[in-house]
């Protein structure tokens, strides 16, 4: 016989399996549509989107090594780019990135890069930013380093972002991708002990040590 503590139990966890379900299917957009900024601005809270090409992708909440990673090397480019026109940003943080001469609201590629830092703000408006920054970073994790290698890596390209940089946590290594007559080519490699300088960008470095001791336990 069931107790009525487990019965309430049971009734619970489906309770929260019918609540979540609900909140995926109504926050699955159509995927048959090409969808832009102004479609994405009405997409429902209860889940991270980005948009590539039209196409919609969901965000898994990152974790919490990849928060500590972001920090600091967020904190190493602040200190470095006060006084100058550059500025950095970080997650939450909308970028829109232009095809040919499309406005802001139609742009159909919608993403949030870990950090990037923008030298044009004409371009920040709204929820994020307009344009193509200048530098950009990814941090992987088990859900987007196939799509932060592959699909992000060549949008970044053809949009002529630059620098790309993807931070992986677990190899504790950085691949740099500079852009070079419009092509990233092979990138160069960096470790856990080196400092990086930053092509995009006069006069700046990142020291790897702290940004990879944040996530030693």
């Amino acid at each position: 016989m069931v107790s009525k503590k487990y019965f309430s139990l049971i009734q619970y966890s489906l309770f929260i399996i019918h609540y979540y379900l609900e909140v995926f299917i109504l926050s699955i957009p159509d995927l048959e549509k090409i969808y832009t900024y102004s479609d994405y601005l009405n997409f429902s809270d209860d889940v991270r989107w980005e948009i590539l090409d039209g196409v919609p992708y969901m965000l898994d909440a990152p974790i919490w090594e990849h928060q500590a990673i972001s920090r600091k090397i967020v904190t190493q480019l602040d200190r470095q780019l006060e006084g100058t026109p550059c500025d950095v940003f970080y997650a939450p943080f909308d970028l829109r990135l232009p095809y040919k001469n499309v406005k802001d609201e139609d742009t159909s590629t919608v993403v949030q890069p870990d950090i990037l830092v923008v030298c044009d703000k004409s371009g920040l408006k709204g929820t994020g930013y307009f344009g193509v920054p200048d530098f950009i970073v990814e941090i992987l994790s088990d859900s987007t380093a196939r799509y932060d290698k592959t699909k992000k890596l060549d949008k970044y390209e053809k949009s002529g972002v630059k620098e790309y940089w993807i931070v992986d946590p677990v190899g504790m290594d950085v691949s740099v991708f500079v852009l070079n007559n419009g092509i990233y080519g092979k990138p160069d490699y960096y470790f856990k002990n080196d400092k990086i300088k930053l092509k995009a960008i006069d006069n700046v470095e990142v020291d790897l040590v702290p940004v990879f001791n944040s996530i030693k336990i």
